[in-house]
């Protein structure tokens, strides 16, 4: 394995009237080494800064995880989740031209009076596949809960475009050939197909505690399939690896 970069990605649900959560999704450049052209959820790699901020606020083991997947998610978005207070809309946006320029989150939030609100953040899995020549990401993923009335824009660099619909309907488009999902974004799409809110996907988040996923092959009558362990939560374990999209 070459060294895994540590990265952290924010699954957003939005809460619907008699129908199963939205989830937010971004589509990556076409351009970008990894994973061009797919739906991804909001997220990236863990930077030094967010590595400092978190030290410098006591933020625990996963803490610039989530520092990390909060601000990936105001680039990548538009949309800020885990502060406090929360900004208006238009400080949002000056937020993340400031990012975009380089500044350093923790300086930022200090200007404007924000403190970093991480327990918004529920702990959901931790993907680190082993394969090569494609980079290789050590990923905490988080849960949130989105406002109701949240807005997201995608920032037109990293993130061409991006959608807000239920995970049983990306699945059918990728299915359909519409759309691309590498590995780890399908077996995620099919657990939050398993709820109908927010809090049935935090419920069972808790019912099983966050292990490190290293997906394998596995030779099955002539055939090799791409599995996960059957314990982590996850309906779907295995995929033919003729069929997969890694990256």
């Amino acid at each position: 394995m070459t060294d895994p970069i540590p990265a952290a990605t924010l699954i957003l649900l939005r809460d619907r009237d008699a129908a199963p959560p939205d989830v937010l999704m971004v589509e990556r450049a076409r351009a970008l080494a990894f994973a061009g052209g797919a739906l991804v959820f909001p997220g990236g790699r863990i930077d030094p800064g967010d590595v400092a901020l978190a030290a410098a606020i006591d933020a625990g083991a996963d803490g610039a995880a989530r520092i990390a997947a909060i601000r990936e998610t105001i680039e990548e978005a538009g949309l800020a989740i885990g502060l406090d207070p929360p900004p208006s809309p238009a400080v949002v946006k000056t937020i993340r031209r400031r990012l975009h320029g380089g500044e350093p989150f923790g300086a930022i939030l200090s200007d404007y009076g924000i403190a970093l609100d991480l327990a918004a953040l529920v702990p959901f899995a931790r993907w680190l596949p082993d394969h090569v020549p494609v980079r290789v990401f050590d990923t905490l993923f988080f849960l949130a809960r989105a406002p109701a009335d949240a807005t997201a824009s995608a920032d037109a660099t990293e993130t061409v475009r991006l959608c807000w619909s239920s995970a049983a309907a990306v699945l059918r488009e990728a299915d359909a050939g519409a759309v691309t999902l590498i590995y780890p974004t399908r077996r995620t799409l099919e657990r939050l197909a398993l709820f109908a809110d927010y809090d049935a996907a935090v419920a069972q988040a808790r019912r099983h505690p966050v292990r490190t996923i290293t997906p394998f092959v596995e030779t099955r009558d002539g055939q090799d399939w791409l599995c996960i362990p059957d314990d982590c939560g996850y309906p779907i374990t295995a995929e033919p690896v003729s069929q997969v999209q890694r990256g």
